[in-house]
């Protein structure tokens, strides 16, 4: 039988309908589109192919007879209603439409109700959710996917604030909700949502005025999301107002693909379009797109162009006529039951509500078109368990004079990639930022050069910069006497990253501060929060709840809080050798010096005859041997095991203590002591002394939030001079500030110091608008001037300070205050030695020379017994025990009074001795 006696189709213009073939052999589903818009025009093409294919085909439902009729909806959503109206009363097993999410919304809840799936490849809107439309089915990829690909675009190019222009429907207001939600994923924002009425009532001056709001606002990143026709003109009146020129970037939903596969992009519409972005549904090259395209010419006669959408609608038509196969295949029947809810409804002529039926069939049906698995000419097509399809991928491309470049695709597998996503769905899904590509773009202007992004808006008002004008520490920020300008090494630092970007930054400076104290500076930063200014230069700390209302650039100098407390030199002590140990220490010291000695000497008695002889010469051995082992220069040896093990053992003790001893005195004689038990903030907490913090600083909230200390004992200073005289005065016993401030601090206060390390980590930048693109490029200007040097020059100019000199040059030097003790210890033992060793000698003397003892009245006796005093002090003492006792030998034989041979004899016996 020929294909048109098999066909039956209807179709009728301006909203008419015609009746359906009610023959029991023919299958029919309808259609609901805009038959004079692009993709209205396309698709009917394509269906109608479809249908004749199947139809054609003795494989696919054998023995039916597929029917179309198409419903034209001429852009009326009522009319779109009153369609499916009339085919619910007849016998429609499926629609296909309708073409706009507008009436997707009212339309799926006939569906749900009468059970006759509606399928669109159209009316895309994310938020048609299958659990509360279960008989509506996407067959194309939503606009979640779209949205999600525009973000990852905007987000490969380094955006961070976008503007949308949208035609405010459902058709697109809720796909640039979602695209909000996915760009806030990214760390992106939609800054400006710029709503145009929709198309039946929108004037050419809603467009302008949409426009000029866009144009007024810092993004230049702008995507557009409207129908076909409203897009072109968003464009042309771009061009009219300078938006498609240098530094705009651009970028269109597949709205305006459809337009250069459909229609073309004629010459003056080049003009406008040059550098625009946009997205197109990526079908796969296959054999079967091919030879469509290669049919398309004849069955379309010229008069149009094929777009994806086209090959969706013949997919479409093809997923329902297997679906209907399956029914058939699987003993189904088509039939229609009356709703007893409607019977009592009559409707006027030509619309019977009462005979509204649902299809019996129809969860079945659903059932199979979800469960689809074919390759179509879109490539294969299955769904997801949400009801979407598989894979969704879109092509990039980028308009170019009167062409679109392809510079990539972008698909949920793999992101962004120059390569095709058929050919990575075979490998590991890599979303990573180092994975994704595009090739190069020419934007608007026809330059290469990546825009920027942003700009100033062009009202003309400067940047408002708040400055905290401080009362102390004015080497951070001051103004400059007599006049407005205002100085200082967080200026200039913020001057010169000024410089280094690329575009002009207007702005102006406003103090902030009463003049008498130093300004809160998280109050400071809350301004800019709330947009009383755009942003805030100073020594402004970057802390955590600043953080949660601003962007900071980098840090332009380390800071962090530390404690500062008072100290002092010990006064120098005569007897500050005794200070390195307790008393206690000494006496355990000593006793265990004797201890040794007697452990030894027990031990070596039996032995070594270094150890024996009379009592009170093994006395002295024993205290002579013990105490030379402080110096390690002891010369008795031991011999037996164990008194080499004591003494082992025994040295190295003397070791550790000559260590520890020699230390600690170093110390004490050197080092300057805290006059304070504060050694850091732990100890600083557990005590009950006052803390000054200085006025206006993070540091009075840190301490009483964070580290839970009273604020009773927290002192308010305003400046370095107030630090100086509370800290001496005791008011308070220790200044908690951030490093940079102590540093200057310190820098003229030698009488103060830094106990423990810094107990928060931060650093100083300046504070931007949440998301503001100035904050990313101050950064970098920041880094820049950290890499080049000139950073630390800035710091080296206003900050570098000469530590404090010593009071006097000899100070580190030490005194013999500190030793004069020693000395005097020395000098009483060698005192004494010298008296006992004198009364000795002197008692000696006496024995020998009697006869010098008794008074002379002779001339010069005191010069000849000083003579015999020294001889004899200065004779050896051996020599004077024999003299003595040959002396006294002499007495008792009687010889004594012969001079002439006592004299001889005297000199034999000195004689004897020079012998010995």
């Amino acid at each position: 039988m020929p294909v048109f006696m098999k066909k039956m189709l209807t179709f009728f213009d301006g909203g008419t309908f015609s009746d359906v073939n009610s023959d029991t052999d023919t299958v029919n589903i309808g259609a609901i589109l805009i038959s004079k818009s692009i993709n209205g025009r396309v698709s009917t093409i394509a269906m109608n192919t479809a249908v004749d294919d199947i139809n054609s085909d003795p494989t696919i439902l054998p023995g039916k007879l597929l029917s179309l009729t198409i419903y034209d909806a001429n852009y009326s959503s009522f009319l779109s209603i009153v369609g499916a109206l009339k085919y619910m009363e007849a016998d429609i097993v499926a629609v296909i439409g309708p073409q706009s999410s507008v009436m997707a919304h009212v339309l799926s809840n006939l569906a749900d109700e009468l059970h006759v799936p509606f399928l669109s490849f159209t009316a895309l809107d994310p938020s048609l959710s299958p659990l509360q439309y279960p008989y509506f089915i996407q067959t194309a990829p939503n606009d979640l996917y779209q949205m999600t690909a525009i973000a990852e675009i905007i987000s490969y190019f380094g955006y961070s604030e976008v503007s949308a222009i949208f035609t405010d429907d459902d058709q697109f207001r809720n796909s640039i909700y979602t695209l909000g939600d996915v760009l806030s994923e990214k760390r992106c924002k939609l800054s400006y949502k710029a709503p145009l009425p929709p198309d039946s009532s929108l004037y050419p001056k809603d467009i302008h005025d949409a426009l000029v709001k866009v144009r007024s606002m810092e993004s230049r990143v702008i995507v557009v999301h409207t129908y076909s026709k409203t897009g072109l003109s968003v464009f042309e009146t771009a061009k009219t107002l300078g938006m498609m020129r240098k530094g705009y970037v651009w970028i269109a939903t597949t709205s305006l693909s459809t337009v250069l596969d459909s229609i073309g992009i004629s010459s003056n519409n080049a003009s406008f379009l040059q550098g625009v972005l946009t997205l197109r549904p990526h079908v796969p090259d296959s054999y079967k797109k091919r030879e469509f395209l290669s049919r398309w010419k004849n069955l379309s006669n010229g008069s149009i162009g094929l777009n994806p959408y086209g090959l969706y609608a013949y997919d479409t038509v093809w997923m329902i006529a297997r679906a209907i196969d399956k029914f058939f295949n699987e003993g189904g029947n088509i039939s229609f039951s009356y709703d007893s809810r409607l019977s009592d409804l009559k409707g006027t002529k030509g619309l019977n509500l009462g005979a509204l039926s649902y299809f019996d069939g129809g969860q079945q049906l659903r059932s199979n078109l979800l469960q689809t698995n074919m390759t179509g000419l879109t490539g294969p097509i299955w769904f997801s368990p949400d009801q979407s399809l598989v894979n969704p991928s879109f092509d990039v491309i980028n308009i170019v004079g009167s062409q679109g470049w392809v510079i990539g695709y972008w698909s949920n597998h793999s992101g962004l990639s120059v390569q095709t996503p058929e050919s990575l769905y075979t490998q590991p899904a890599n979303r990573s930022f180092a994975s994704q590509r595009l090739k190069s773009v020419v934007w608007p202007g026809n330059t290469k050069d990546k825009p920027r992004g942003w700009e100033f808006s062009n009202n003309g008002r400067p940047l408002r910069i708040g400055v905290p004008l401080r009362v102390s520490f004015k080497d951070f920020v001051t103004q400059v006497n007599g006049s407005d300008e205002i100085h200082g090494f967080s200026i200039d630092v913020f001057l010169a990253a000024r410089k280094l970007i690329g575009y002009p930054v207007p702005y102006e400076f406003i103090k902030f501060g009463n003049g008498h104290e130093n300004p809160s500076y998280t109050e400071l930063v809350n301004k800019v929060a709330y947009n009383e200014f755009d942003a805030a230069v100073g020594d402004i700390a970057i802390v955590t709840n600043r953080t949660k209302v601003v962007d900071f650039t980098q840090p332009y100098i380390e800071s962090g809080l530390v404690v500062v407390v008072p100290i002092k030199k010990i006064e120098s002590s005569a007897w500050a050798f005794l200070r390195p140990f307790t008393p206690l220490m000494w006496a355990v010291t000593a006793l265990f010096f004797i201890v040794v000695g007697a452990v030894v000497w027990i031990l070596e008695h039996r032995l070594n005859d270094d150890f024996r002889g009379p009592p009170k010469q093994q006395l002295v051995t024993i205290l002579w041997f013990t105490l030379s082992t402080m110096f390690f220069s002891h010369r008795e040896n031991t011999v037996s095991t164990l008194g080499r093990m004591v003494l082992f053992i025994w040295l190295f003790v003397v070791l550790i203590i000559n260590s520890s001893y020699t230390a600690s005195l170093t110390s004490i004689l050197t080092v300057q002591q805290l006059s304070s038990p504060i050694r850091g903030i732990e100890s600083l907490i557990t005590t009950n002394e006052r803390i000054g913090f200085q006025v206006g600083s993070f540091a009075e909230n840190y301490l009483m939030e964070e580290l839970n200390i009273r604020k009773s004992r927290l002192v308010a200073l305003g400046s370095p001079q107030e630090y100086a005289e509370k800290l001496e005065a005791g008011v308070v016993a220790a200044i908690v500030d951030e490093r940079p401030y102590i540093d200057l601090f310190l820098s003229n206060n030698c009488r103060f110091q830094v106990v423990g390390q810094e107990f928060t980590k931060s650093g100083w930048g300046f504070a931007f608008p949440r998301d503001s693109p100035l904050a990313v490029d101050m950064s970098t200007a920041i880094l820049t001037l950290s890499e080049n040097g000139e950073l630390q020059r800035i710091h080296d100019y206003w900050l570098k300070r000469k530590t404090c000199s010593p009071q006097s040059s000899d100070s580190d030097q030490l005194q013999l205050e500190s030793f004069w003790g020693l000395f005097l210890i020395f000098g009483v033992v060698c005192s004494v030695a010298i008296l006992i060793y004198m009364c000795v000698t002197l008692r000696e003397f006496g024995k020998h020379h009697t006869e010098l003892l008794e008074p002379s009245p002779k001339k010069g006796s005191h010069s000849v017994r000083l003579q015999k005093f020294l001889s004899f002090a200065d004779e050896k003492e051996e020599v004077s025990k024999k003299k003595l006792k040959r002396k006294r030998d002499m007495s008792i034989s009687g010889v004594s009074g012969r001079e002439v041979d006592s004299r001889n004899w005297s000199n034999r016996i000195q004689a004897e001795v020079d012998d010995d």
